[in-house]
């Protein structure tokens, strides 16, 4: 899972989730926001990332940053994945299948952000366990980096992809 450089690519962003923390002092309590944002350019390279602010527009600036620091390249074949995943983080699990054309994303929340923001265009998917959004979003992203294309996997097994199918 090679990080990729932001700069490269033309990214469109989008808020997962904000939530309000507070932290309990002897004067009080201090509130403040985190915000979960995804990036992606809608051709195969998606990030996400989470930054923490007294304000709203400051920790979804914040996530912005971290995310671009954190793209990836995922498998995309014919507007869907290659083949079905699950995709683990913490107490998340998310089931990737691929779907055909004109099925369109479905999807929930945390995982549809992720999902479009990569560019893909047919695709089920369920959240199963945890629906904490963080959680979700680590573990979409775990499933769609873990995929192989035929050629890779073909590679690996030092075999020509044709060999694969017959």
């Amino acid at each position: 899972m090679a990080l990729l450089d932001s700069t490269k690519y033309e990214l469109s962003e989008r808020v997962v989730a904000i939530n309000r923390v507070s932290k309990t002092v002897k004067g009080g309590r201090i509130a403040k926001f985190t915000a979960l944002v995804v990036v992606g350019d809608g051709n195969g390279v998606v990030g996400f990332g989470t930054g923490k602010s007294n304000e709203v527009p400051d920790a979804i600036r914040k996530a912005i940053e971290c995310a671009k620091k954190n793209l990836v390249e995922i498998q995309i074949r014919r507007g869907t994945i290659p083949h079905e995943v699950v995709g683990k983080y913490g107490a998340g699990r998310v089931l990737l299948r691929p779907a055909p054309e004109g099925t369109g994303v479905i999807a929930g929340g945390p995982v549809r952000a992720v999902v479009e923001m990569a560019g893909i265009k047919n695709i089920r998917t369920k959240s199963l366990r945890s629906n904490n959004p963080i959680n979700v979003v680590r573990a979409t992203m775990e499933g769609l980096t873990s995929v192989r294309s035929a050629t890779q996997v073909a590679q690996i097994r030092g075999k020509s992809p044709k060999e694969l199918f017959a």
